[in-house]
């Protein structure tokens, strides 16, 4: 080769190189809150996502434990670490969140928390002389909990979504399925998808023009599936000579990880598996 041919290489096609780099020696910080009433399973659910034992249950347990008048902000952060890829995940729980006769402004502690992680945020962004690695606080997911025993969304479940909506991408799922049948399950979860098209509640994944013909035919049988209707489990049981996370009952023992018991799965590749960096963006 001649000394003055052209080098026309720029090597911009290594920023994936530099990103992964990046990724594998920083991690990254994934936060989700837990929005619903005690008894639906919240601690168990993530728990269950994440294949580790990250939160207590809040709830009361026992009759003599005074019930909470408001809403509590219960933050707890743990590092995990997956072939390599660390991550830093902060679960925050909302003990007494609904849990009163009357349930005015529960809602409001959790919103301002939402709205405070994302100033907190923008204002370390904008600093002059910025740190230069920013921890990210801000509110990547809220799963919002629906109580299996209603007969639809309630009037709290609609305020507290509207507003959710407004400040964070919000993923609905239906707690305890398996206490419904198959057919109850169904009639809730197209009746949930009606209110919510009629209430104008838009929850993640976004529709968005820019997306690719598989980003939108992905997207589209993720939103058949919402609300997820989910099992939790931590307890580890055989079943046909196979070790599963399931619940046992007089009946049977439901696996979580069967799709024909519960969309737990579903959720967890949703979350984990094909929309994290988009939940996080």
């Amino acid at each position: 080769m001649a000394s003055n041919d052209v080098q026309d290489y720029v090597g911009f096609d290594t920023i994936t190189q530099q990103m992964e780099r990046k990724f594998l020696k920083r991690g990254f910080n994934f936060n989700v809150i837990l929005v619903g009433e005690s008894g639906m399973g919240k601690s168990t659910l993530v728990n269950s996502i994440f294949a580790s034992h990250l939160i207590d249950s809040q709830g009361r347990r026992a009759a003599q434990e005074v019930i909470r008048k408001t809403t509590e902000i219960a933050p707890v952060t743990q590092t995990l670490e997956e072939n390599g890829v660390r991550v830093k995940l902060t679960i925050v729980d909302t003990p007494g969140f609904g849990d009163q006769c009357n349930n005015e402004g529960c809602w409001v502690p959790v919103i301002k928390y939402i709205k405070d992680q994302h100033a907190a945020y923008l204002e370390r962004e904008l600093k002059p002389q910025r740190d230069r690695v920013i921890v990210d606080t801000r509110i990547h997911a809220c799963l919002y909990f629906l109580n299996p025993g209603s007969r639809g969304l309630r009037p709290l479940d609609v305020e507290v979504l509207k507003r959710l909506t407004e400040v964070t991408n919000v993923i609905p799922v239906i707690a305890k399925s398996d206490s419904m049948t198959i057919e109850e399950r169904t009639a809730f979860k197209r009746r949930i998808k009606e209110e919510l098209a009629f209430h104008r509640i838009i929850v993640f994944p976004y529709p968005c023009e820019d997306d690719s013909e598989e980003d939108r035919v992905l997207n589209a049988s993720i939103r058949e599936l919402i609300p997820f209707a989910v099992v939790g489990s931590e307890e580890v049981m055989e079943l046909d000579g196979k070790l599963v996370r399931g619940r046992r009952h007089g009946w049977g023992v439901i696996n979580i990880f069967d799709e024909n018991h519960s969309d737990f799965v579903h959720l967890r590749n949703f979350m984990l598996r094909t929309h994290l960096s988009d939940l996080i963006e």
